[in-house]
């Protein structure tokens, strides 16, 4: 125990802070202004003043880029529908969309993004602003031909920023691809996909794009069971436009440059 008369202590404690207080004001008036000083003093200066946590890495506040993701046909109807021999139901393309959103929204709030997992007709969609907004679905399951499998990408036919638009595309196409291995299914984008209803509904400043990650028939083992893979492809696609990646900008069908 510290035998020091209390009257004393404080008077040591007071005589260090004003001492402190000297010592920084000093300093500062005897230093020029921060544009007339050498060297890097004012940097590290500000690095010892500021607050670290404890591993000792510096606090770094950055804004939050938003994202949305459009679920398809969440909360509003089934979409495709997947039926057995017998007639019954035995997937639907909402719980796909749904299982592949909610991985792509996951893995984005990890990279740091703000990210509004959306309903089909969500009330959000409405003037809704954001880096971008891509819209997850899926084709049908009935089976077509042997070329019915791959993948589509679509922007607004109207959208008032080509350039951006385009490349959110390419990015997307080139990306997704790339990790899944699926081939861009180019020839039966539909013109429901450019006329897409969120398209109309968001603010014109957001860059928007809708993907059909596959076919629920002859991709149905992908988009279920490596649905990681096919959410990763997502992602990947809208780093790429997120972060200025270098990509070849892929024209959106039905537009011209």
């Amino acid at each position: 125990m510290d035998s020091t008369p209390k009257k004393h202590r404080s008077v040591r404690a007071l005589q260090s802070t004003v001492g402190v207080a000297i010592l920084l004001a000093t300093l500062f008036t005897a230093l020029p202004s921060r544009g007339l000083a050498s060297g890097d003093f004012y940097n590290r200066l500000s690095i010892i003043l500021t607050p670290r946590p404890v591993d000792g890495a510096p606090i770094v506040s950055q804004p939050q880029l938003r994202i949305g993701i459009v679920s398809g046909h969440a909360g509003n109807d089934s979409g495709a529908v997947c039926v057995d021999g017998n007639g019954e139901v035995t997937l639907t393309e909402a719980d796909v969309n749904l299982e592949i959103a909610a991985i792509v929204q996951q893995k984005l709030i990890e990279r740091g993004y703000q990210v509004d997992l959306l309903r089909e007709f969500d009330s959000r969609l409405n003037g809704y602003r954001a880096l971008a907004i891509i819209s997850i679905h899926n084709d049908s399951c009935e089976y077509v031909n042997d070329q019915a499998t791959g993948f589509k990408v679509a922007a607004a036919l109207n959208t008032p920023d080509l350039n951006r638009a385009n490349r959110l595309t390419a990015c997307l196409v080139d990306r997704y691809q790339s990790m899944t291995g699926l081939t861009f299914h180019a020839g039966s984008i539909t013109s429901d996909m450019r006329e897409y209803h969120a398209f109309r509904e968001i603010d014109p400043s957001t860059v928007a794009a809708i993907i059909e990650t596959g076919f629920l028939n002859l991709d149905r083992e992908l988009l279920t069971k490596q649905t990681d893979r096919v959410a990763a492809g997502v992602v990947d696609g809208i780093l790429c436009f997120a972060n200025n990646e270098n990509i070849v900008p892929t024209p959106v069908p039905g537009i011209s440059p």
